[in-house]
């Protein structure tokens, strides 16, 4: 099932205002490298955001990380899995590191993915971000969907309203965890859902 994701997301064409990083096959790689060690691992909480940042999983492939992060954290996934982990730049971003330095070296890590799998950008700017829009939220839900039958989480968070909305539309029958997103002052209130979060089921 995880070869039949990898493919499906590598068929995506990009456009002016989409950018499909899993058509190179580094970065294809290393979402498989993450998933694969969930997998291993028996992970089961899914956190669902909006879409890849330019600056974090454009260039990585894994959702909420940076080249930064993966080269700097502690975190034993990165101990097991960075070696291997193709980066063709390192920068950093905001998110990705305010979620990385709560989870420490050792925090159970979630299924990170998001409502639209693909950097949307806005036209002809390729180092921009925008909110992707209804036909591509739409669309992400099909990806959404193999993610959960792979990994058949036990608790669905989503971080933000846009991942909130998309859980709720897909699973009206399951309770859907919200926790703020860290941007645009909500640092505070993020931990304290991820504290939540974790005193509840992860710790």
């Amino acid at each position: 099932m995880l070869n039949n994701l990898l493919t499906s997301l590598s068929k995506r064409d990009s456009s002016d205002i989409i950018f499909n990083q899993y058509q190179d096959e580094d970065i294809r790689n290393n979402l498989r490298l993450y998933f694969d060690y969930l997998l291993q691992n028996k992970h089961d909480v899914l956190l669902i955001g909006e879409a890849p940042g330019y600056n974090g999983c454009r260039l990585t492939g894994i959702p909420f990380t940076s080249g930064a992060v993966i080269k700097k954290s502690e975190h034993k996934i990165f101990k097991k899995i960075g070696s291997e982990i193709v980066l063709h730049q390192v920068v950093s971003e905001n998110t990705a590191t305010i979620l990385w330095d709560f989870l420490g070296s050792n925090r159970l890590v979630p299924i990170l993915w998001n409502a639209f799998p693909f950097h949307p950008n806005k036209s002809r700017i390729p180092k921009s971000n925008r909110r992707p829009n209804v036909l591509e939220i739409e669309e992400g839900k099909k990806y959404l969907r193999i993610v959960y039958d792979l990994f058949k989480p036990k608790k669905l968070c989503s971080l933000g309203q846009v991942g909130e909305k998309v859980l709720k539309e897909l699973f009206p029958n399951e309770k859907i965890i919200y926790i703020r997103h860290p941007s645009r002052g909500g640092k505070k209130d993020f931990i304290e859902g991820m504290l939540k979060l974790y005193d509840s089921h992860i710790a």
